[in-house]
C-alpha cells in the first residue's frame, strides 16, 4: 500500500505545540539553477554544508554568503534519463528572502517546554504577484542537536546582521574577512563616540542618529519585522514618502571650533558648553534631522550619510532638510547612491558641531488614535539611532566625546567624488 504523503507542519513558537502550517505555506516555490546561477554560486564563499531531509527526501544541503541551496541525494543512475537529471538538478532560495528562524520541535501535551527536536524551520517571504507578498516556510529536517546548533546560530547571525554602519565605516566593507585581517594585524582606530540624553538621563550611546523622516520610516519598518530586510526597508521608506510631513522643532547647537586640541577636550571638559552666548539656534518646519559622528558608509550611501565626517576629528554632521515638495526631497536622498553632492539644495542645511538639543515644539508626538499614522506612539517622536528605534517624548541633548573608545578597524579616506577606499594596508 502507498504510503500517504504528510502534511508539512510547523512550530509557532520555540517550544510550542506545533500546529498545521496552511496548505499553499507547505512547499517553498524554488527554481533550479541556470548555468549562470551555478557559476555564480561557485564563486561564493561556503559558510556551512551538511544534511537535511527537506520535503521527505535526504538534500546536500550548502549555506553560502548569499543563498542557501540544496541537491537531493539519489542513488547513481545510468546517465540519459531525464527525468532523473531533473530531479538531481540544485535548488536555491536567497537569504534575503528569509526574514525569520526557529527550532522545530514535537511536543506531547504533557510536556510545558521543549520537546524533541526535529529540525529548523524558516520563515520565507516570497512574491506573490507584481506588488503583492506572502509567507512560506522550508523545514530543514535533522535530529542532531549539535548539527542544528550550528546551522541556528549562523542563521541568527545573518538574519541580525543588516544595520552596521559603524562595521562599515571602520573596515570599508561590510565583510568578516577584512575584520579579522584587521584583528591579526593589529589596527587599532580611536572612535568618537555619543550621548544621548533627555531631562538629565541618560537614555543610550550611540555614533548616528535621524529624527523626522528616518525616524518614522524605521518605526514603519519595526512594524513589518515578518518581511526580509531589503523588502521591509524599501517598503518602508515609500510608504514614509507617501505621508511625508514636517516636523515642527526648535534645534540648539554648539558650533565646532577646530581650534581646540581634540585630546584635551577628551581628557577635560571645555567650560564653554555651558555658555549659552555661544549656542545657536534654529528653528521650523524640517522634514528630516541628521546628526552623525561617523560617516556612516552603507550600501544605500557608498560615500557615507555624512561624508565629511570622520571617525574621531572630535565633531559631528548636522545635516537638516527643511520643509519641501515630495519631489525636491526625493531628489534629495536619490543623491545619497550618486557621486553628486547630496546637500546643494536650497532646502538642505549643513553644520560642525559638538552638541545638539533637538526640541520638538509639539505636545504630543502626533498620536492620535482615531487618525490612520503607523509611525505615531504613545511612548513619543520615534528616533533612528544606529538602526534601532527610540521613541522620547521631550528634548534629546546629544553630546560628542571624542575618542572615546578604541575598535579594531581603519580610517576612510576620500580620494575623489567617486571613490572610497580604506587605507589601513
Amino acid at each position: 500500500m502507498p504510503r500517504r504523503r504528510r502534511r508539512s507542519r510547523v512550530s509557532a513558537l520555540e517550544g510550542g505545540r506545533e500546529e498545521e502550517a496552511p496548505p499553499e505555506a507547505a512547499a517553498v516555490p524554488s527554481a533550479p539553477l541556470t548555468s549562470q546561477q551555478q557559476t555564480e554560486a561557485a564563486a561564493e564563499r561556503i559558510l556551512l554544508r551538511g544534511i537535511f531531509e527537506i520535503r521527505r527526501g535526504s538534500c546536500d544541503v550548502v549555506l553560502s554568503e548569499r543563498a542557501l541551496r540544496w541537491r537531493p541525494i539519489l542513488p547513481e543512475r545510468p546517465a540519459g534519463d531525464s527525468k532523473y537529471d531533473w530531479l538531481c538538478k540544485e535548488e536555491f532560495i536567497e537569504l534575503k528572502d528569509i526574514f525569520s528562524v526557529k527550532l522545530k520541535r514535537r511536543c506531547s501535551v504533557k510536556q510545558q517546554r521543549s520537546g524533541t527536536l526535529l529540525g529548523i524551520t524558516l520563515f520565507i517571504c516570497l512574491k506573490k504577484q507584481q506588488n503583492k507578498l506572502k509567507n512560506s516556510t522550508l523545514d530543514l529536517i535533522n535530529l542532531s542537536e549539535d548539527h542544528c546548533d550550528i546551522w541556528f546560530r549562523q542563521f541568527k547571525k545573518i538574519l541580525a546582521g543588516s544595520t552596521n554602519v559603524l562595521a562599515h565605516s571602520l573596515h570599508g566593507v561590510p565583510h568578516v574577512v577584512t575584520a579579522t585581517l584587521h584583528i591579526i594585524m593589529g589596527h587599532v582606530q580611536l572612535v568618537d563616540v555619543c550621548t544621548f540624553s533627555t531631562t538629565g538621563k541618560l537614555l543610550r550611546f550611540g555614533f548616528s542618529a535621524m529624527f523626522g523622516f528616518g525616524g518614522r520610516t524605521l518605526a514603519l519598518a519595526e512594524k513589518y519585522r515578518w518581511m526580509s530586510p531589503n523588502q521591509r526597508r524599501d517598503f518602508a521608506v515609500v510608504k514614509a514618502l507617501a505621508k511625508l510631513k514636517p516636523e515642527d522643532c526648535e534645534i540648539s547647537f554648539l558650533p565646532f571650533n577646530s581650534s581646540d586640541d581634540v585630546q584635551e577636550r577628551r581628557e577635560q571638559r571645555s567650560p564653554k558648553s555651558d555658555c549659552n552666548d555661544q549656542w545657536q539656534m534654529i528653528q521650523g518646519q524640517f522634514l528630516n534631522v541628521s546628526i552623525m559622528a561617523i560617516p556612516c558608509l552603507c550600501s544605500v550611501a557608498p560615500r557615507g550619510l555624512a561624508p565629511t565626517t570622520r571617525l574621531n576629528n572630535g565633531s559631528m554632521a548636522l545635516i537638516i532638510a527643511r520643509n519641501t515638495s515630495r519631489s525636491e526631497f526625493i531628489k534629495h536622498l536619490k543623491r545619497y547612491a550618486s557621486v553628486k553632492n547630496q546637500f546643494n539644495f536650497p532646502f538642505v542645511e549643513t553644520y560642525t558641531v559638538e552638541e545638539v538639543k533637538v526640541h520638538p515644539r509639539n505636545n504630543t508626538s502626533g498620536y492620535n488614535p482615531e487618525e490612520e499614522d503607523e509611525t505615531a506612539s504613545e511612548n513619543g517622536f520615534p528616533w533612528n539611532v544606529d538602526g534601532d528605534l527610540m521613541e522620547v517624548s521631550s528634548e534629546v541633548h546629544i553630546r560628542l566625546h571624542p575618542r572615546l573608545i578604541s575598535l579594531y578597524g581603519g580610517s576612510m579616506e576620500e580620494v575623489n567624488d567617486s571613490k572610497v577606499t580604506c587605507n589601513c594596508f
